[in-house]
């Protein structure tokens, strides 16, 4: 197998059904997609399989996961398959919950970081965001876009919150709360959330 093709050499990429532009939203999309998914990597490489055995094999899902909405995302072919279904959101919703409990109660925003994995998580967090926010704008240009990879990627966003502070809690690191911060949270949600 050869890995270079050199059919990008003009600044062109294939995405399933056609080809763009390497800087096209399409592409900064799920191009980000497979960022967040590299940090997952990295987080996966920092966890004691000993402390982390279930958070470990739920990474490995997750990992899948991003593979699927990537491919979602790169997807513009008339018979457009797509791979991420609605129980992976389910499936976070409810580890989010569980990690609620699990960690100590929080009132106030936190500073990214603790523990080295809980600080990786939080990297993987904002590159989720960050994938989040093209996913809109490429939503604004393209009305095919899966709904669902949106929906994905903001419950992604708030698992791995829950996880960074799951993981400095079993770890023995309280995590640090932002000073300044008013009193937002309350029973582990936001004042703001039903």
């Amino acid at each position: 197998m050869r890995l270079y093709t050199r059919t990008g050499d003009k600044g062109k990429t294939s995405i399933i059904g056609g080809r763009v532009d390497k800087d096209d939203i399409r592409v900064e999309a799920y191009g980000t997609v497979d960022e967040v998914n590299c940090f997952v990597g990295q987080v996966v490489t920092q966890l004691d399989p000993e402390i982390f055995k279930d958070v470990l094999a739920d990474l490995e899902k997750v990992q899948h996961e991003l593979f699927d909405c990537g491919g979602d995302l790169a997807n513009v072919s008339e018979k457009r398959e797509l791979k991420l279904q609605k129980e992976s959101i389910d499936y976070l919703e409810t580890k989010i919950d569980e990690y609620i409990q699990e960690a100590p109660e929080l009132e106030r925003f936190i500073l990214p970081g603790g523990t080295k994995p809980a600080a990786s998580i939080h990297i993987a967090r904002t590159v989720t965001r960050r994938a989040e926010r093209l996913v809109v704008t490429l939503m604004k240009n393209d009305d095919k876009t899966p709904e669902l990879a949106l929906k994905y990627l903001n419950r992604l966003s708030d698992y791995f919150f829950a996880l960074a502070r799951v993981v400095n809690f079993r770890l023995n690191v309280k995590d640090v709360e932002y000073v300044r911060s008013a009193n937002v949270f309350r029973g582990g949600k936001r004042k703001d959330e039903k």
